[in-house]
């Protein structure tokens, strides 16, 4: 990427000297205007871009500690059901729990991740049957109230993490910001002309920061597959299943 709005800077100067060459006096004029558009423009992008994958990461993390959240409080108030159904119950919430940490470990493997993804949602169904075959009919009010609500919320929080993973900006606006990019570089190179000599250090400079902001955005984006991750918010479920171990002890 460095490389590509190094050659679009080199472009826009060679254009400037070249266009300086066949009209001195009118090479700049109105080059001011544009410039000034093209890069409001791509400062705009930027900007806009940037705050939206940062807004999105922040939901992806919170997102990760509202599943805990939510499954630590199901798993806690299976002690309101009969003794004899809890051991089968916290079993399948260990494995439902196992399924759910490995259907994130695995991206960015596709097919892997929905394989975990369908035992994940598999083993939710199994969990109601099982909480539902437990309450008794004749019993008190208690278990239904309390318990039957943690589990919808358990989940939903599934679905709703799995959303967020394909909440991203249209692709066009992605395809924009590099494009923008791209023209901000011709213009700065065409806006060099008038020195004799190139300024290695300013070309290889811009060409870099621009690289570096393009490639962060996409990096905070896609929280699973680059350099900046949500990895270290997956303790918190890794916690939860070393609590849960704990009670076969």
């Amino acid at each position: 990427m460095v490389s590509v709005y190094f050659l679009g800077w080199e472009i826009g100067r060679r254009i400037g000297i070249r266009r300086s060459a066949n009209d001195p006096e009118g090479a700049r004029a109105g080059a001011g205007t544009v410039e000034g558009a093209v890069f409001a423009l791509l400062g705009l992008l930027i900007a806009f871009t940037f705050s939206g994958a940062a807004s999105r990461f922040d939901t992806r993390r919170q997102l990760i500690v509202e599943e805990t959240n939510d499954i630590g409080t199901a798993y806690l108030r299976l002690d309101l059901l009969p003794a004899d159904a809890r051991p089968a119950l916290r079993e399948s919430f260990r494995s439902y729990l196992d399924a759910r940490i490995e259907t994130y470990r695995k991206l960015p493997d596709i097919a892997a991740t929905r394989e975990s993804l369908a035992k994940s949602n598999e083993l939710q169904r199994q969990i109601w049957r099982q909480a539902v075959d437990s309450i008794q009919p004749d019993g008190a009010l208690v278990a239904p109230l309390l318990l039957l609500p943690a589990l919808n919320a358990m989940i939903d929080i599934t679905t709703t993490r799995t959303m967020a993973t394909h909440l991203h900006p249209p692709r066009i606006v992605f395809v924009m910001l590099f494009a923008m990019a791209l023209a901000a570089s011709l213009m700065a190179g065409y806006g060099m002309t008038g020195s004799a000599l190139r300024s290695r250090l300013h070309m290889l400079g811009f060409a870099l920061v621009m690289a570096v902001a393009v490639f962060v955005i996409l990096d905070i984006e896609y929280p699973r597959l680059g350099l900046v991750r949500v990895d270290a918010f997956d303790q918190a479920l890794a916690d939860l299943r070393e609590t849960m171990n704990r009670d076969v002890r």
